[in-house]
C-alpha cells in the first residue's frame, strides 16, 4: 500500500490512480470546482439551522432530538453532495471501468460518524452543536443502523465499498433495501425472540429515492419461440411483474473528494391500488398487489423452511440482480454504447451465490432482447462476472430446484440448461473416457432432487473464482470444487479478507487512534501497513502505559453503554473475554460455554482455588437464524448458565457472563476495542475467513483460536508467541472423521468435561429441570458434528496459558501492541488492491491442457 494515490490526505484534482489497462482513463479528467458549505463552525451552524427550520419545519427551541439528528444528518450530507455529483460527472466523462458489487447484504453501521470522518467535520460539528446548546453524542445515539445483513458477508461488503471509494476506484454497490432488515433480537425467559427491525421508522436521511428510475422485473409465465426474419428466437411471456425503486446512498472516500454510490432496490407493485375494487368495498383485495410486491423486499432472508419461503428468497435474489443489470446498461452507459464492449466498462463481483442468477439474466438480455448470437453473448458474459465463495459448508452452497426455477423464471432455466449442455460438451471433449467427471461437474444435478447448483454456475461463468483466506481457498479448490480447479487451474485464486480501518479503528477506537497518531503521525488510516512502525514502541514503557490507558478507556465506555442499553453491570479489573459472531454450531459457542461451565464447576466444587483464577468477564454476542433450532437452544443454554453464575455469590468477583441482545455493528464498535481476548474457535477447515478476528487483533486483543480461516494468517503475522493456538488441524479433523469420531469417548475419559456436561444435565442451570437442555447435550454426546469435545482438552490448556500470560501485565501489553503493529495486512484496502490485480483486470482462462 505504498501507492501515494491511495492515500486520502488530499482532495484529488485528477483521476490518476493506476488500476490496470481497463480501469485507467485514456487521459486525466480534471475535476471541476465544487461548491460546498463553508468548512467552519459558523458555516456549519448556519447549515444546521437552515435544515432544522426548512426541512424539519421547527425552531431549535421547539425541536426534538430526532428533529435535531435529521437536521444534522442532512447538514453533513450537504457537505458530501457536491462531491458526489462531481464524482458522477467525472465518471461519465472518463468512461472508466466500474466495479459492480452485487451483494444480498450490506451491514453499513451508523452513517453519521463515518460521514463526519470522511469530510473531516467531526471537530467542527462538535463545536457547532455545542454552540447551539446541543450534545453531538446524544444526536449520534439517535441514529438506527440499517440492519441489511446477517454477519460477516454484509460487514465485508460494507468494508469493500468503503475501501474502493477511499482508493478512488469507480464502484457501484448493488443490493436490497429491506424494509425491516435482519430481525431485532430480544430475550424472553432466556430464549431468542425476533422482533421487526424498524430501522426506517424515524426517517432515513441518508437515502435518495428515485421512483422515476424504476425498473420492471418480470416473473412466472412461459416461453415461446418465434421467427425473427428467418432466425428462430425465444421470448419470455411473464405472468406478473413488480417495479424496483432505486434508493441511492453515498459511499464517501476518506477525505479524498470521491463519493461512490450504493444503490439499494425496493419492490413496489406495478399497479399498487385498484380503485374500482376499493369502491366495491373489498379494501384488502384493492391493495393485494402492493402487499404481494412489497413482500419481496420486506425482510432479509425470509425463513425458508417452507416452499413459500424458498420461493420468496429466489424472488429476492432475481429481483435485485435484474434491477441492477438493467440499471447499469440503461442508466450508466451511453445510449449508443456497443454492448460487445461491455467487459471494458463493468465487472460484476458476485458476493457469494445469492446474486448468481445474474448470469442467465445478462445472457437473456443479450440473446433475447439485444438479438446477440449465443456464442458472442456468452463470450461477453464470461468476462463480466467474478465469483467470491465464502463457505466450505456443503449446505451453504445454494441450490434451487428445477421445479421452482421453471415456475418462477422459465426462460432463465432454459438458458441454464443450454449453458450446462455446452459446458458438459467441452468437458466430455477434454475427458472423453471419464463419464463420471461430467456428471460431477454438471450445473444441474438429479440428487437428491433435480436442482441447479448455483456455485457451479458461478464457477463456469466467472472469469475468476476466489476464496477469502489462504486455507479456505486451498480447500475450496481441493475439496469443494476440485474438478473445476483441475479444469481451470488459473481461474482459482485467493484474496484474504480485510476490514476498513476508518470505521473499525479510527471511528470505533478514537483513544487508540490518538495513541497511534502520536507515535506515527497522520497517514496510517489509508496505509495500514505503517502500523509495523509501532513494533519498537512495544519496548517503550511510556507507550505501553498509554496503550493500557486506551484499553481502560474503552472498557469504561463499553461498561457505560451496556449499563444504559441492557441494564448489565460489569465488574472492573477483569480479563474481558469476548466471543461475538453469528450463532452456528461450527463456530462452537458450545465449546466456549463448556469452558465457562468448567470454570464455574471448579470454583463451586473447590477443585479450583479462587485466588488462583484470573477474574474474567465473558461476553457473548450472537443471533441465531429464526429456523435454526439447535442455535436457538444454544442461546437459551448460554443465557441460563449466565443467570445462574451471575447470581451465585460463591463466584462473585471471579466470573461474570454477559449476553447483550441484538449484537450489531454499533455495539461491535464499542465492544471490540474493549476486549482483551478474542475467541476464534471454529473447527479447523470450517470457517471461510472471518473478519471479526481481524478487528480484534487490530484493536489490541490477543486471540485464542484454531488454525482455521484467517486465524492462520493472523498467527503468521503476529507471531506464535502472541497468539494462543489450540486444537486439531484440518488434516487431523479429516483423519478423525475418517476413523469414526466418537464424542462419548472424550466425555468418558476427561473428568472435567464429564463433570461440566453432567452439571448442565443436572438441572443446575434450569431450576432442576433435567431435560431443559436435552437437545444440546444429546447432540454433544452422540453427534458433535464440529468436534467440540475432541478439542476441549486443548482448549482448556490454551485458556490456562491465557491466564498465565495475563498475569504479566507488561508482557501482555507488549503482545497486544505487536498484534496491532503486525496486523496492517488485514486492511480491506489491501484486499481491494489484490482484487484489482488478481481478478478485475484478468481475462478468462481456458481449460487445462491434459
Amino acid at each position: 500500500m505504498n501507492d501515494p494515490s491511495i492515500h486520502a490526505d488530499e482532495t484529488p484534482t485528477t483521476e490518476t490512480r493506476q488500476l490496470g489497462p481497463h480501469f485507467t482513463p485514456t487521459h486525466p479528467v480534471a475535476l471541476a470546482p465544487v461548491t460546498t458549505p463553508p468548512h467552519s463552525v459558523d458555516g456549519f451552524v448556519k447549515e444546521f439551522l437552515r435544515e432544522l427550520n426548512g426541512s424539519q419545519g421547527v425552531a431549535l427551541a421547539g425541536s426534538t432530538v430526532n428533529d435535531q439528528y435529521l437536521a444534522l444528518a442532512r447538514t453533513v450530507r450537504h457537505y458530501l453532495m457536491a462531491r458526489w455529483l462531481e464524482t458522477k460527472r467525472h465518471h461519465r466523462l472518463a468512461k472508466s471501468k466500474t466495479i459492480g458489487y452485487l451483494s444480498a447484504e450490506y451491514l453499513l453501521g451508523r452513517q453519521l460518524g463515518n460521514a463526519l470522518l470522511a469530510t473531516d467535520l467531526t471537530e467542527i460539528a462538535d463545536k457547532a452543536l455545542a454552540g447551539c446548546g446541543l450534545n453531538i453524542a446524544t444526536l449520534r445515539a439517535q441514529e438506527v443502523e440499517p440492519g441489511l445483513g446477517n454477519g460477516g458477508l454484509g460487514r465485508l461488503a460494507a468494508c469493500f465499498i468503503d475501501s474502493l471509494a477511499t482508493m478512488n476506484v469507480p464502484c457501484i454497490g448493488y443490493g436490497i433495501r429491506y424494509e425491516y432488515g435482519i430481525f431485532r433480537q430480544t430475550f424472553v425467559d432466556g430464549r431468542q425472540v425476533e422482533q421487526p427491525d424498524t430501522w426506517l421508522s424515524l426517517g432515513g436521511p441518508w437515502e435518495f429515492p428515485h421512483p422515476e428510475s424504476a425498473v420492471q422485473v418480470d416473473f412466472g409465465g412461459h416461453t415461446e419461440t418465434y421467427d425473427d426474419m428467418g432466425t428462430p428466437r425465444t421470448r419470455w411471456v411473464p405472468a406478473w411483474n413488480v417495479l424496483g425503486i432505486p434508493y441511492n446512498y453515498m459511499v464517501p472516500g476518506y477525505q479524498n473528494g470521491r463519493v461512490n454510490t450504493l444503490r439499494l432496490w425496493s419492490a413496489q407493485a406495478t399497479k399498487a391500488f385498484d380503485l374500482e375494487i376499493f369502491n366495491a368495498g373489498d379494501y384488502a383485495e384493492a391493495v393485494r398487489a402492493q402487499t404481494f410486491a412489497e413482500n419481496i423486499t420486506k425482510v432479509l432472508y425470509p425463513e425458508d423452511s417452507t416452499p413459500q419461503g424458498k420461493e420468496l428468497r429466489l424472488q429476492q435474489q432475481y429481483f435485485f440482480v435484474a434491477c441492477s443489470i438493467r440499471d447499469f446498461i440503461e442508466q450508466m452507459l451511453e445510449e449508443d454504447f456497443d454492448l460487445h464492449d461491455l467487459p471494458k466498462r463493468i465487472i460484476f463481483q458476485l458476493n457469494d451465490t445469492h446474486p448468481v442468477i445474474a448470469v442467465p439474466e445478462l445472457m437473456r438480455i443479450l440473446v433475447d432482447e439485444k438479438k446477440f448470437e449465443w456464442d458472442e453473448a456468452w463470450a461477453i458474459t464470461t468476462q463480466c462476472f467474478a465469483y467470491t465463495c465464502h463457505t466450505l459448508l456443503p449446505e451453504a452452497l445454494e441450490t434451487w430446484s428445477v421445479e421452482l426455477l421453471g415456475r418462477l423464471l422459465p426462460r432463465h432455466l432454459e438458458i441454464i440448461y443450454k449453458i450446462n449442455d455446452n459446458f458438459l460438451a467441452e468437458v466430455r471433449a477434454e475427458f472423453p473416457d471419464d463419464a463420471l467427471r461430467a456428471r460431477r461437474m454438471s450445473i444441474v444435478t438429479d440428487y437428491p432432487q433435480r436442482s441447479v447448483r448455483m456455485a457451479y454456475l458461478a464457477t463456469v461463468a466467472a472469469t475468476k473464482v476466489n476464496g477469502v483466506a489462504a486455507l479456505q481457498s486451498e480447500l475450496l479448490a481441493e475439496k469443494v470444487l476440485p474438478d473445476f480447479s483441475t479444469y481451470w487451474p488459473d481461474k482459482f485464486t485467493n484474496v484474504t479478507n480485510g476490514v476498513t480501518p476508518r470505521r473499525f479503528i479510527r471511528l470505533a477506537n478514537p483513544s487508540l487512534s490518538e495513541v497511534i497518531t502520536d507515535a506515527l503521525g497522520p497517514g496510517w488510516v489509508t496505509d495500514l501497513e505503517r502500523l509495523e512502525e509501532l513494533e519498537p514502541y512495544a519496548e517503550d514503557e511510556d507507550f505501553r502505559k498509554a496503550f493500557r490507558e486506551s484499553k481502560e478507556t474503552n472498557k469504561k465506555r463499553l461498561y457505560n453503554l451496556l449499563r444504559a442499553r441492557d441494564g448489565i453491570d460489569l465488574p472492573e479489573g477483569h480479563l474481558l473475554d469476548v466471543m461475538v459472531k453469528r450463532l452456528h454450531e461450527y463456530k462452537r459457542q458450545s465449546l466456549k460455554l463448556l469452558h465457562v461451565v468448567t470454570l464455574y464447576d471448579g470454583l463451586i466444587s473447590g477443585r479450583l482455588d479462587p485466588e488462583t483464577v484470573t477474574p474474567r468477564t465473558v461476553i457473548f454476542g450472537a443471533k441465531a437464524a429464526p429456523g435454526y433450532k439447535m442455535a436457538k437452544e444454544t442461546i437459551f443454554l448460554i443465557n441460563s448458565v449466565a443467570a445462574t453464575i451471575n447470581a451465585d455469590k460463591r463466584v462473585e468477583g471471579r466470573l461474570k457472563i454477559a449476553f447483550p441482545a441484538n449484537y450489531n455493528v454499533t455495539l461491535a464498535e464499542k465492544l471490540i476495542p474493549a476486549a482483551d481476548l478474542s475467541e476464534q474457535i471454529s473447527l479447523a477447515g470450517m470457517e471461510a475467513s472471518g473478519t471479526g478476528n481481524m478487528k480484534f487483533a487490530l484493536n489490541g486483543a490477543l486471540t485464542v483460536g484454531t488454525d482455521d480461516g484467517a486465524n492462520i494468517e493472523i498467527r503468521e503475522h503476529v507471531g506464535d508467541e502472541n497468539f494462543f493456538l489450540f486444537g486439531m488441524t484440518e488434516p487431523e479433523v479429516t483423519a478423525l472423521t475418517a476413523a469414526g469420531y466418537e464424542p462419548s469417548h472424550y466425555y468418558e475419559t476427561i473428568p472435567e468435561l464429564k463433570s461440566a456436561i453432567d452439571l448442565i444435565s443436572s438441572g443446575a442451570f434450569s431450576d432442576g429441570d433435567r431435560n431443559a437442555f436435552e437437545l444440546v447435550v444429546s447432540n454433544l454426546l452422540h453427534q458433535d458434528r464440529f468436534m467440540a469435545l475432541a478439542d476441549y482438552k486443548a482448549y482448556m490448556d490454551a485458556q490456562a496459558r491465557v491466564e498465565e500470560a495475563y498475569a504479566d501485565e507488561e508482557a501482555w501489553t507488549r503482545s497486544a501492541i505487536l498484534n496491532v503493529a503486525r496486523s496492517g495486512f488485514f486492511s480491506s484496502d489491501r484486499s481491494m488492491t489484490e482484487y484489482l490485480a488478481r481478478i478485475w483486470d484478468r481475462r478468462r482462462s481456458g481449460p487445462a491442457e491434459s
